[in-house]
């Protein structure tokens, strides 16, 4: 069983790539999971009907079908009926898919086979999109964060706006895969989305050209005021290694000051953020825990006590409302610790653990298992984790091209 953050064991100096991460939401144009664990075996074989369970009311359904149901409208185009077997399977499909939707959990979902091995393909890290990720909150498309770098961030989308419309459809009620299957698309094609923001009047369509996403991982500077800026846009599984190296390219430049960057950050895998935790903390301390509410023993995830800085280190962490997942992990560890001072808005507010777990035939249910629980024993708050110092640029800063958090950060930082 391989869990993730989406959480993988790793071993120290290992650079594979992981491309995608689950954060219960989705990249528009690959499934980027973030804070995920993913069970490699199948459900048991033996799993039988619960028996408070009365299931007379989907066979009588199902036989409603198989004597009436004529399509309302049949195009000259549509191929010729499917097997029975064929007709089953999609119903059994259809069953599983509204058994997850009924839970009203926007991290749990189906993925019938053809999604499941999308899902898994593009963990490469490279695909076709506009690169930013989705989720349902309060039963709205709502974007996490546009990737730096992205056809998404260069249209302008930015965390937290509202998706109203996907070319012209209304998405409400939509789920998350379904809205990842209408916004991706090849390289060179457009969607156009109608977004809702806060402090427009009014929706605005914003159009974006697909591109191929290169999930991008760890960038290093040394400004020309000695302050070293480390940024972690996602927790990849060679992210460890990238930041190890930054952290050396840190060590050497002789500064004491750094800022961590994980703004627009929407999460990855656990152990990526526990290694990083790692070259602050002591061994032992707790990095973050596994709630299973009762269904199974709690996990604690604990520093592997690299630990490398003295105090003369300063450090301020910036995040933002597409900080999610792993990053809202690494930044809540390294605050509690004392080891940096928050700077920036408050952030995505993704508390809970998911599972991908194997049906049958190459379908799997993601699942939401456990909740994550901070240093403290408490819950990763729903509306985010709130900084120490809280500044948002205005529409005047962002047409000057002021990145004002950035500029708060490097204030403080050289008071420190």
């Amino acid at each position: 069983m391989h869990k993730l953050d989406w959480k993988k064991s790793l071993p120290i100096g290992s650079v594979a790539i992981a491309g995608v991460m689950l954060m219960g939401t989705a990249f528009a144009g690959g499934f980027f999971i973030g804070n995920s664990r993913v069970a490699a075996s199948l459900v048991p074989s033996a799993a039988v009907p619960p028996p408070n369970a009365d299931f007379s009311d989907v066979w009588k359904a199902w036989s409603v079908i198989d004597e009436k149901f004529v399509g309302a409208a049949v195009a000259s185009s549509t191929p010729i009926a499917s097997s029975t077997e064929e007709i089953n399977q999609k119903r059994i499909w259809g069953m599983i898919g509204g058994l997850a939707a009924s839970l009203d959990d926007p991290y749990t979902f189906f993925l019938p086979p053809a999604e499941n091995e999308e899902f898994v393909s593009e963990m490469s890290g490279s695909f076709e999109g506009i690169g930013m990720e989705i989720a349902v909150r309060d039963q709205v498309l709502t974007v996490v964060s546009p990737l730096k770098g992205t056809p998404a961030e260069r249209a302008g989308l930015k965390a937290g706006d509202l998706i109203l419309n996907i070319d012209g459809v209304s998405t409400t009620g939509l789920d998350v895969t379904s809205a990842v299957k209408k916004i991706r698309g090849p390289k060179g094609t457009q969607v156009t989305l109608t977004i809702s923001r806060e402090g427009w009047s009014t929706p605005r369509e914003i159009k974006v050209t697909r591109d191929v996403i290169n999930v991008p991982a760890v960038v290093t500077t040394l400004r020309s005021d000695g302050i070293f800026v480390i940024e972690v846009a996602t927790f990849t599984a060679n992210a460890p290694d990238l930041f190890r190296a930054a952290l050396r390219e840190f060590v050497e430049s002789k500064s004491s000051r750094l800022i961590l960057d994980m703004r627009g950050n929407p999460g990855g895998y656990l152990e990526a953020a526990v290694d990083m935790a790692s070259w602050f903390l002591p061994s032992g301390k707790v990095i973050v825990t596994e709630d299973y509410a009762g269904h199974s023993a709690n996990v604690v995830h604990r520093s592997l006590g690299y630990d490398i800085f003295n105090e003369n280190l300063k450090m301020v962490i910036l995040v933002d409302r597409g900080s999610a997942s792993a990053s809202e992990i690494l930044a809540d560890a390294l605050r509690y610790h004392g080891k940096g001072m928050l700077v920036g808005a408050n952030t995505f507010g993704k508390g809970s653990v998911q599972e991908l777990v194997e049906i049958n035939g190459g379908s799997a249910l993601k699942i939401t298992v456990a909740r994550w629980l901070g240093p403290d024993g408490i819950q990763i708050p729903q509306e985010g984790i709130e900084p120490d110092v809280k500044i948002e640029p205005t529409e005047e800063d962002i047409e000057a091209g002021k990145d004002v958090q950035l500029e708060k950060a490097v204030e403080i930082v050289k008071e420190m």
